[in-house]
């Protein structure tokens, strides 16, 4: 009686075991299925537009589809999903106020996406003229703790020099001395109310004026971000070495108008 007894509860205990390893079978698939549907990293993050070359806002995911807009640069979307075709990959987006499409992958940029600060990097010192500072200007604003930001605060600072030195040149040919002589204006307001400074006042870009020389120089805020933020960094003695030009620049002629 009592060996009937164990047998029946030995085989209850192993009929519950041989049960629960069952569902735990059963259960394992659904688990990785759950796993591998799983939304992308990207559904749902906010991207940039960056390159306006391939920023074409489309109907559908195709090279060949009709377009909708060429979003400008800064343009911010949401990722809502994913896919390939003709060869790339593209993002469906929702493109405030009123649009959505499908563009390609390449023209938008992300903390979402590992290697985007490099990869915005690399765009920003292959572009030229006053695109590249638009997009070192944009770079600030979407990876401000990327390990690359003190070279692009480097160059951002070099390429504004160089347009100071054109802009100076622009406002000799353009503004009118004699207009400004019979003025009653200070002649320095001629110069820092000139209409090529506005594109530059937008990104947030000062330039000073000395009237002395009559020249305008960048008035050097990457420099000194570099100086604060990343003194130990190989950048911060170049940038100090600007800062120092930039003085001297702006010294320039003001012992000799004193003696006048």
């Amino acid at each position: 009686m009592k060996l009937s007894r164990r047998l029946t509860i030995l085989i209850l205990v192993l009929s519950i075991f041989s049960g629960i390893a069952e569902a735990q079978r059963r259960t394992r698939p659904s688990a990785t299925k759950t796993a591998a549907a799983q939304k992308p990293r990207e559904i749902g993050s906010t991207a940039v537009v960056m390159d306006e070359t391939l920023s074409v806002l489309r109907s559908k995911p195709s090279l060949f589809a009709e377009s909708i807009q060429r979003m400008r640069r800064g343009r911010k979307v949401q990722i809502l999903g994913i896919t390939e075709a003709d060869g790339v990959k593209y993002y469906r987006v929702a493109a405030p106020p009123n649009n959505s499409g499908w563009v390609q992958a390449d023209a938008v940029f992300g903390k979402f996406r590992e290697g985007d600060d490099a990869r915005l990097a690399r765009l920003v010192q292959a572009s030229s003229g006053f695109d590249q500072i638009e997009l070192a200007s944009a770079f600030f604003e979407v990876f401000p703790q990327s390990q690359f930001r003190p070279a692009i605060l480097l160059l951002y600072g070099d390429l504004l020099e160089e347009a100071a030195a054109k802009l100076s040149k622009d406002a000799a040919s353009r503004l009118d001395r004699r207009e400004m002589a019979a003025s009653a204006a200070p002649m320095h307001s001629y110069y820092l109310n000139f209409n090529m400074l506005d594109r530059y006042r937008k990104l947030g870009i000062i330039f000073l004026f000395n009237p002395n020389t009559r020249l305008y120089h960048y008035e050097g805020t990457s420099w000194l971000e570099i100086i604060s933020r990343f003194s130990a960094s190989a950048e911060a003695a170049e940038a100090q070495k600007r800062v120092s030009s930039l003085k001297e620049k702006m010294s320039r002629g003001s012992a000799a108008a004193a003696r006048q």
